[in-house]
């Protein structure tokens, strides 16, 4: 398993269209894929979870990665967070 921090930093947090992106980002690997925020734990290849962990822009989040790609899914999927899940990333 590996796992790594990251700042959801596009403008509106995990709301539908990036939650959606998010989920056909992960459905892509073999490993199962999780988020931890606050006092949830989200399955990153689901919308419904994603939506329900309520993260909001500038929330910091854990992602989590265990199978035979999770090497190749974390990489992936942080960068895809770092760079806003297709929506406007906040001002620095």
């Amino acid at each position: 398993m590996v796992s790594q921090k990251v700042v959801v930093k596009n403008a509106t947090g995990l709301h539908l269209r990036p939650a959606g992106v998010l989920c056909k980002e992960a459905i892509q690997f073999k490993s199962l894929i999780t988020f931890s925020f606050r006092d949830t734990t989200a399955n990153a290849k689901s919308v419904l979870s994603v939506l329900g962990a309520c993260v909001k822009q500038n929330d910091e989040i854990t992602l989590c990665c265990e199978g035979e790609d999770e090497q190749e899914a974390l990489k992936h999927l942080v960068e895809a967070i770092e760079t806003g899940l297709g929506d406007k990333l906040t001002e620095a």
